[in-house]
C-alpha cells in the first residue's frame, strides 16, 4: 500500500472531509440571504456533507459542488443522483467559473490563500453575492507549543485581526464571524476514530502511520481547543 492510499483508505470514506455541522452553514447563510432561486457554489466540497444544508437556503435553486479530487465528486455523483437541483464536478477552487448568489467554502480556502482565494472567487459572485469560508486561527495572541503543533507546517495561521486585514487586502468587507464549533470539530473527529479503530488491526505499516497521524492530530486538538481552531468568515465585496 502506497502513502497515497493508505491516506484514502482513512480519509476516503468519511462522511465529512473536515469540520463543520448544518447549523454553521444555516448561520453564514442566513448573512448573505440567497435568491430562493439561486445558485450557491461549494468550493472545495470534499465528499459534499455541506451540500444538502446549502440547498435548503435556495428552495427554488441549485447547488454546485467543485472539487480537484476526482473520486470525492464520483461519490457525490452517486449519492445525489436523484436529486437534479445538485451538481458536482471535478474543478479547480481558483477558477469556479459560474454565476453563484453564495459561496461556501469550508476548510479549503488555505490551498489558494486567504486573500488569493478571495480575489479568485469574486469574477464568480452575482451582484449582491458573497464568501462564507473557514480558515484557521489563533484565539489567542500567545498559543502555545500544543496548539502550534496542531498546525504542523502551516504557516498562514493568524489571529482574528490578522484573518480581517487579509479579507480587506481582497476588497472584501467581513459581515459577520465566529468560530467553528466544537461539536463540528467533534462530527468529523468522532467518525475518524470509528474508522481508526476498524482499520487498526489489520494496518500494514504505511496504514498505521497514517493512522498513528491521525490520532495524534485528534488529540492536539482536543488540547489546545481553547486557543485555536477555525474562524468562519462572511465577507461581501466592496
Amino acid at each position: 500500500m502506497t502513502e497515497e492510499e493508505a491516506f484514502f483508505t482513512l480519509y476516503g470514506s468519511l462522511v465529512r472531509a473536515g469540520p463543520g455541522t448544518p447549523e454553521e452553514v444555516d448561520w453564514a447563510m442566513s448573512l448573505l440571504n440567497p435568491h430562493p432561486d439561486g445558485t450557491i457554489c461549494d468550493a472545495g466540497c470534499g465528499p459534499g456533507a455541506d451540500l444538502p444544508a446549502l440547498l435548503s437556503h435556495v428552495p427554488e435553486g441549485r447547488v454546485v459542488g467543485i472539487e480537484a479530487h476526482a473520486p470525492f465528486v464520483e461519490r457525490m455523483q452517486a449519492a445525489f443522483s436523484d436529486e437534479p437541483r445538485i451538481t458536482a464536478r471535478v474543478g479547480d477552487m481558483a477558477d469556479l467559473g459560474g454565476s453563484f448568489d453564495a459561496i461556501w467554502c469550508a476548510g479549503a480556502l488555505y490551498f489558494l490563500g486567504v486573500t488569493e482565494g478571495l480575489e479568485a472567487f469574486k469574477p464568480s459572485l452575482a451582484w449582491g453575492g458573497g464568501v462564507a469560508f473557514s480558515e484557521p486561527c489563533w484565539f489567542t495572541d500567545n498559543p502555545s507549543p500544543a496548539a502550534e503543533a496542531f498546525w504542523g507546517d502551516y504557516d498562514g495561521i493568524t489571529t482574528h485581526k490578522g484573518l480581517m486585514d487579509k479579507v480587506w487586502a481582497a476588497g472584501f468587507d467581513p459581515i459577520g464571524d465566529q468560530p467553528v464549533s466544537d461539536a463540528a470539530w467533534e462530527a468529523y473527529y468522532t467518525p475518524m476514530e470509528r474508522r481508526i479503530a476498524e482499520l487498526r488491526d489489520d494496518a500494514g505499516p504505511e496504514l498505521s502511520k497514517v493512522l498513528d497521524e491521525a490520532e495524534l492530530e485528534i488529540a492536539r486538538w482536543r488540547a489546545a481547543r481553547e486557543e485555536t481552531g477555525y474562524l468562519l468568515v462572511v465577507a461581501v465585496p466592496r
